[in-house]
């Protein structure tokens, strides 16, 4: 495995994930895309760590991040279970109670 292979995965992720995010409108579909975009940065920068510098606490704040992230998208799973017993919805347009 190359550092281009690397780079390549990470930009397909980031540029699916960006699509997903921004064609859909399902709460849990936007947030997969969002996640899937960030994962692909996340690739991205341990595939340079990893290529440049193979020090072990640098990629240490990688998995960080990763359990960071992993939380956030618990807790938009957690609201968009709570919007979708509240309202009844999970569509972007239709949650207008979330900025209130």
């Amino acid at each position: 495995m190359t550092l281009e292979t690397v780079l390549l995965t990470a930009a397909a992720l980031i540029g699916v994930g960006v699509y997903g995010a921004m064609s859909q409108q399902v709460v849990v579909m936007v947030m997969m895309g969002i996640e899937l975009a960030v994962a692909g940065v996340l690739l991205a920068l341990g595939g340079l760590w990893w290529f440049t510098s193979p020090d072990v606490s640098l990629q240490t704040l990688g998995l960080v991040v990763l359990a960071a992230m992993t939380v956030e998208m618990a807790t938009g799973f957690a609201v968009a279970t709570l919007l979708h017993r509240r309202d009844g919805t999970d569509m972007t347009d239709m949650a207008a109670g979330l900025h209130e």
